[in-house]
């Protein structure tokens, strides 16, 4: 018996990294999983994105703990497409009772216009998390079942990171976005029995962290290494620990927690 029979979750960005961790964690609690990814390049961002082969990869992850899932393909800037994922989702596996806004990119580096890297990293992190939203939550609330909702931040939604480029201000400030996003729907949701909180990880061991070469990444941006400093003696989390974090927050363990952002991040706020 896991935590999560029964359940069913909507997952964006859940070709890799904390996307698929999260999609696995939730289904060995028991959870059938409707996941989604753009599965293509994006100008601003200089690291290799996410492919289908990849979402192709979570799919039979989720499989080997024995659930089910429906992946498909889609950005969530296209409020249509996202949608459609939800609702085929939802033919196929039932009503969705717990939502992961995850996707997200971390803009700069790229040979492209700041205004370029500003739009595209807003439009994924912020703009996206609320469309993921506005698609889930009318059914949730329509249902009368409750449900919890995660959306994911970041200490950079929480500080101020000081680097002056278009794609680390457009991150910081969209991060941060999503806090009061969340803050506001907690709000809003809470009659329903709808939880909203938010997850604040440290860099997370995953391609946007360049999976874990952080040396070569802090030697060519000094603000960058000391924006990322952790109190405790580690350089990154692992995305099973933001995973672990979700599926506590998820569960029924977390009833009547709502309106909260969590850190998982080794202690960098505190250090501050």
């Amino acid at each position: 018996m896991g935590k999560l029979d029964g359940k069913v979750a909507f997952i964006t960005g859940a070709a890799r990294g904390q996307g698929r961790s999260h999609a696995i964690r939730l289904a060995q609690e028991g959870a059938d999983i409707i996941a989604l990814d753009i599965c293509a390049q994006l100008g601003s961002v200089q690291y290799s994105m996410g492919t289908a082969d990849e979402l192709a990869q979570t799919v039979e992850e989720v499989e080997k703990q024995g659930r089910r899932i429906v992946a498909r393909q889609a950005d969530v800037r296209d409020v249509a497409a996202l949608r459609k994922v939800f609702e085929e989702g939802v033919a196929e596996l039932g009503p969705v009772d717990i939502v992961l806004a995850n996707a997200g990119i971390g803009a700069g580096g790229a040979a492209v216009a700041e205004e370029q890297e500003w739009e595209e990293v807003v439009a994924v992190n912020l703009t996206g998390v609320w469309n993921t939203g506005r698609v889930a939550i009318p059914s949730m609330i329509e249902r009368g079942k409750g449900g919890s909702i995660v959306l994911t931040s970041s200490t950079g939604g929480l500080i101020g990171v000081g680097i002056p480029t278009a794609g680390f201000l457009g991150y910081t400030a969209a991060k941060h976005g999503v806090v009061g996003l969340m803050r506001s729907w907690a709000n809003y949701l809470a009659p329903h029995n709808i939880r909203v909180n938010s997850v604040a990880p440290t860099a997370v061991r995953t391609p946007m962290a360049g999976d874990g070469n952080l040396e070569a990444i802090m030697e060519r941006n000094p603000a960058l290494a000391h924006a990322l400093s952790n109190a405790m003696p580690v350089d990154l989390v692992e995305p099973l620990d933001v995973s672990n974090a979700i599926a506590w927050l998820v569960s029924d363990d977390a009833r009547y927690v709502s309106g909260s952002v969590i850190p998982v991040d080794a202690g960098q706020l505190n250090k501050r």
